[in-house]
């Protein structure tokens, strides 16, 4: 049958069928029912197919913060056969750059917010697929030079036709989305995600997660992140409302709460630590409406759960494990129930804490997959001496179909299609996944995979640095604090913050690593808050490697640092 794929459009009719006229899109001072919406997203893909602008197959790059906007490209480049690929609005404009040379887009869609790359990308020389600049909202925007091939969304919109639906078109291989995450060099790499993953993701988490059309979703993650993606798609095929913010912010967080009756949200530690903050400073403070919370990018500790029961009582909250190239989540867990109000705990962990051979392996808890996920635990005794601890890997139609540079490779995929996480755990006799560690040395810090060689290149950098090594410390509200380790030159010296005016030459500081950094254009939340000056030779194994989980021990030890609860 010819429309029995998957296709994350098809849900469209059922938005219509809900909220023709309800409110479906909350976004600024714009609120808009389904019908309304649904008539934007086919209008939009209608000039795109019209104007000649887009064809089957062809990228289309995406650069802006949150709004329904922002969602509607997304909805009708897929709609026609295109590929969206979200931008982080993070990203230095190397890195987007980056990303653009391996895309070849043939349109870049910004945002007033974004609107320098569009100078910027267009003097490139090696991006020569750009076809179009298209801007995101009703007007043209005042960075953009009237020169370049630019076109606003209503000049590209079609007019409504009454929510006449064609048949959406799939691109080569059901691809959907290109999604960024960072490789083992700590450059982006693009994973191609499928429709059908898409939806079977979704599916999921409306499962387990609970969303309805009753539903009112704050989104808080960015459509650039694979979390915030298939969360938006779950609640587009559960029929809930939309609520946008730019982008995340504990003042605008609250204020959606109390304006929009928020009932459901996705988190990262960082988030919650915010909006606790935030309210224990704030007279005024309104989280009893929402009863769903989705937490990712690291688990919680104890004072952060704590906290989020008392900012939201009434609300399940649920931690999710993932990755981009498995769609978003992989495993679920409970953390707290408001009908039982009560703070779950694995059932298997007093099983596991008497038992020595695995004392030095429990990890972290995160919970089981969804039935249609399958993984399995590759030992080896490279990574592990324990017979039960190994490599993480995963199966099933929400793996990625590759990456977008190498789609006719299987880099991180064996013969039968198994996807290495890359990371390292086991599994228990309950079926729960115990996490124990991130290979390839990676840092989760406020939801943000960073990679501590690529830090350490650009410390190295400085004239004054011998060396570096870059780790990830446990920290309440970003999971992991990035921490840097400095061995500098000889005849240089290292100051205090307060003794940065001396007329010394040869000076190094915190502020001086941070400023040169940002010089560099390294992205700011990869550059470390923390410096420690390292006046001994870092360890290293006998073949000459450096052992980084030494160095971390070290400073956990100096500085008095302990591991989240």
């Amino acid at each position: 049958m010819a429309n029995s794929q998957c296709h994350i459009a098809h849900f469209l009719t059922r938005l219509v069928q809900l909220k023709q006229g309800c409110p479906a899109i909350i976004s600024g001072n714009r609120r808009r029912t389904g019908g309304e919406f649904v008539d934007g997203v086919l209008g939009l893909a209608r000039g795109l197919l019209e104007l000649g602008l887009l064809f089957r197959g062809e990228v289309v790059v995406i650069a802006a913060l949150n709004s329904d906007w922002y969602l509607e490209w997304i909805l009708a480049v897929t709609y026609v056969g295109g590929i969206i690929a979200p931008l982080n609005y993070r990203w230095s404009i190397e890195e987007a750059r980056s990303a653009l040379e391996v895309l070849k887009p043939v349109i870049l869609v910004v945002d007033e917010f974004c609107s320098s790359w569009v100078v910027q990308l267009t003097n490139s020389s090696s991006i020569k697929s750009l076809r179009l600049h298209a801007l995101i909202g009703c007007n043209t925007l005042s960075n953009v030079s009237k020169n370049a091939n630019s076109l606003s969304m209503d000049s590209i919109r079609k007019p409504s036709q009454g929510t006449q639906f064609i048949d959406p078109i799939y691109a080569i291989n059901g691809i959907a989305l290109i999604c960024f995450t960072s490789g083992t060099t700590g450059q982006p790499r693009g994973v191609a995600i499928s429709h059908k993953a898409l939806v079977i993701q979704s599916l999921a988490k409306i499962t387990i997660v609970g969303y309805a059309e009753d539903d009112v979703y704050l989104h808080t993650a960015p459509l650039c992140h694979i979390g915030g993606i298939s969360s938006c798609i779950a609640m587009i095929m559960a029929g809930g409302c939309h609520v946008f913010i730019p982008k995340f912010g504990a003042k605008l967080a609250s204020a959606a709460f109390e304006q929009n009756h928020v009932t459901s949200l996705i988190t990262v530690p960082a988030m919650l630590a915010d909006l606790i903050s935030f309210a224990r400073k704030s007279n005024r403070w309104n989280g009893e409406t929402v009863n769903k919370i989705l937490n990712g990018g690291g688990s919680l500790s104890t004072e952060l759960v704590k906290g989020a029961i008392d900012l939201f009582p009434n609300a399940k909250i649920i931690s999710a494990y993932g990755m981009t190239e498995a769609c978003s989540s992989l495993t679920f867990m409970l953390i707290f129930d408001p009908s039982s109000q009560k703070l779950r705990k694995s059932p298997s962990c007093s099983e596991i804490l008497e038992s020595n051979s695995l004392q030095l392996y429990v990890g972290v808890c995160v919970g089981k997959p969804p039935p249609h996920i399958e993984l399995k635990i590759c030992c080896d005794p490279t990574i592990s001496s324990s017979p039960m601890v190994g490599s993480i890997l995963t199966r099933g139609l929400h793996v990625m179909i590759g990456y977008w540079d190498q789609l006719t490779k299987t880099s991180n995929c064996d013969k039968s299609c198994w996807l290495n996480t890359g990371d390292i755990g086991w599994l228990d006799s309950h079926g729960n996944l115990w996490l124990v560690g991130r290979t390839k040395d990676r840092i989760k810090s406020g939801g943000e995979n960073i990679y501590p060689e690529e830090v350490e290149a650009v410390l190295c950098q400085h004239i004054g640095v011998a060396g570096a090594v870059v780790v990830g410390i446990p920290d309440t509200r970003l999971t992991e604090k990035i921490v840097a380790c400095v061995s500098i030159e000889e005849d240089w010296i290292w100051v205090n913050e307060s003794a940065r005016n001396s007329l010394e030459a040869n000076l190094l500081s915190s502020e001086i690593m941070q400023n040169f950094c940002r010089h560099r254009k390294l992205t700011g939340f990869k550059i470390p808050k923390v410096y420690m000056p390292w006046r001994k030779p870092f360890p290293l194994t006998t073949t000459g490697k450096l052992r980084r989980e030494d160095v971390k021990k070290e400073i956990t030890l100096e500085k008095g640092w302990r591991p989240m609860p």
